[in-house]
């Protein structure tokens, strides 16, 4: 093989649980994850949770109004206290084990049977407070102990929120939940890969067609494509060409535009002129990875933005369908040992997150897993 050739990762590193323990100590615990939009919190007692690599978090909209995250996690035997993806409580929060009680700020407000305690304060135990970022509406937390730069992290996203006016914007569902049998890696690289296009997903190509383009940054790889660029449609692309609105409020460049967003790790955002949707890609296992996703909208009754955000979802749920299959061949691949082959010299996503995999963990490089991997 040359030198000089580039090739994807060893497929060691797509199916080893100690490389999966490795990247959640070097490249997830670092990193901002994004929990929900502002709104979703909108009301006093209304909390978001999410549960990241065990790392469990709540976002709660305080007494005050102030937004607070914590670890969901009662500071008496562990228990977790906030089970629901969104929901409300009272002004309190109410440990289901022993009822240690909470305000919510945070604040350990009562303790049953206190005289059987050995005397402690309480602003001792109150929760474990996490790091809280906002912006453009959307709220993201980070729990480790030595953090990546937000403003770096979220740079890509500034000027898009802004444009897009995502601040105002308003969730269009609940937030959806799918498993995948893959390496969260697999489902990451399979976003940023172009070259499938055309022979996996024969209606978003007759969508997007030859305007599909990518660019990458050290924190990004940014996709866009001209939906008006393509000769030939499904029946559900013709008709949301045919229905999609002008959305005044962006420039007239945006109108007619996808663009999709991933940020370093693990978040993609999908930016439509119509909806602003946001993907995580979750790691469970070293085999399994969960789709965190949910979609985001200025109101707009016109019945012609409401068709358009349908006929997104129906050209969207076959591709996410046709994704599936890809991405869990080339797990089931990946497990088998094969080594990937080379890759295309215009694929700069695939090249762009392999090298940051290979920045943060070195031993990546390696093609065979060294037997002392829990040193590296």
């Amino acid at each position: 093989m040359s030198e000089n050739l580039e090739t994807g990762l060893p497929p060691w590193v797509y199916r080893d649980p100690g490389f999966l323990a490795l990247e959640r100590d070097k490249i997830f615990a670092p990193s901002w994850q994004v929990v929900c939009h502002e709104s979703d919190v909108a009301e006093r007692g209304q909390y978001a949770t999410i549960d990241f690599l065990g790392t469990l978090i709540a976002v709660v909209r305080g007494d005050d109004g102030v937004l607070r995250a914590f670890r969901n996690v009662c500071r008496h035997r562990a228990a977790r206290l906030l089970d629901d993806s969104f929901g409300a409580c009272s002004s309190r929060i109410v440990c289901p084990y022993h009822a240690w009680t909470y305000d919510l700020a945070g604040r350990l407000v009562g303790v049953p049977q206190r005289e059987r305690y050995d005397a402690f304060e309480n602003k001792e135990y109150g929760l474990a407070s996490v790091d809280l970022r906002e912006a453009g509406g959307f709220l993201f937390v980070n729990a480790g102990d030595e953090k990546v730069s937000f403003e770096d992290f979220i740079s890509p996203m500034v000027a898009e929120f802004e444009k897009y006016k995502t601040k105002n914007m308003r969730a269009l569902g609940r937030i959806t939940l799918r498993t995948r049998d893959v390496n969260w890696k697999i489902a990451v690289e399979n976003f940023v890969d172009y070259l499938h296009l055309p022979v996996a997903h024969d209606g978003l190509d007759g969508l997007v067609g030859n305007s599909y383009a990518l660019a990458v940054d050290d924190n990004a790889c940014v996709i866009t494509a001209n939906i008006d660029d393509a000769p030939e449609q499904t029946l559900s692309a013709r008709a949301y060409r045919k229905f999609l609105p002008k959305a005044e409020h962006l420039p007239p460049g945006r109108r007619r535009l996808w663009r999709y967003v991933m940020l370093w790790p693990n978040l993609a955002f999908d930016i439509y002129p119509e909806q602003v949707d946001f993907m995580q890609f979750i790691p469970l296992s070293a085999d399994r990875t969960l789709l965190r996703e949910i979609s985001y909208a200025l109101p707009d009754a016109r019945r012609e933005m409401k068709a358009a955000r349908y006929l997104n979802w129906r050209v969207n749920r076959v591709v996410n369908r046709e994704d599936k299959n890809i991405i869990e061949r080339t797990h089931a691949g990946m497990r088998s040992g094969v080594a990937p082959g080379p890759i295309a010299r215009d694929e700069i996503g695939l090249r762009h997150f392999a090298d940051r995999i290979r920045k943060a963990l070195p031993v990546s490089r390696r093609r065979e897993r060294p037997p002392d991997l829990e040193r590296a």
